[in-house]
């Protein structure tokens, strides 16, 4: 079913919208959220929560690119759970290392400018992903938004491990100094 079918019968409030945004896209919202989560019940249940939360939104939004929307939801809704799972833990594992990464090149989230912020800075990380060669795109892109790891990152796109590593450490610098001259740099 197209996607602009499946957007319609959730308008038109039909149960049968979260079947067909299950049968074309369960399996790319549990991918998210596994790769994030680590845990079989909490992808599942974080799957449940994001079809929730898609048909909370829809309507009164209506996506222009829903595998995208969904998407974010699925991913956003991953990290909540995993940080209510972490609460006063220490990590140490796929996901800790992955958002202590991007900690020394992108700005945490504080205060009332908070809001305003996080959608400049969205769309400056966009810019900025778009500056780049297709596989340092790619690799950024699976590693941070999909929270693949990295050993599966890099056997994807045929590189070494040490390498990956590197490429991402130069990205994440090189997306540090983008921020600071775009002024998103606290």
């Amino acid at each position: 079913m197209e996607d602009a079918a499946i957007i319609a019968l959730y308008w038109s409030r039909s149960e049968a919208a979260i079947a067909q945004t299950d049968e074309k896209y369960g399996g790319y919202c549990r991918t998210i959220a596994y790769n994030i989560l680590e845990n079989r019940e909490d992808t599942e249940e974080c799957t449940n929560d994001t079809y929730f939360k898609v048909w909370n939104a829809i309507p009164p939004q209506k996506p222009g690119l829903f595998r995208a929307f969904l998407g974010k939801i699925a991913r956003n809704t991953a990290l909540n759970r995993y940080e209510k799972n972490h609460a006063g833990k220490r990590g140490g594992g796929e996901t800790e290392l992955l958002l202590s990464e991007l900690e020394e090149c992108v700005p945490a989230p504080n205060g009332v400018e908070a809001v305003c912020e996080s959608e400049e800075l969205s769309r400056a990380v966009t810019d900025f992903l778009y500056q780049l060669d297709e596989l340092s795109r790619n690799l950024f892109v699976r590693r941070y938004w999909y929270a693949e790891k990295l050993t599966d990152v890099c056997r994807r796109y045929g590189i070494s491990e040490g390498q990956g590593k590197s490429t991402l450490h130069r990205l994440r610098g090189k997306l540090k100094a983008y921020l600071e001259k775009e002024g998103l740099m606290i």
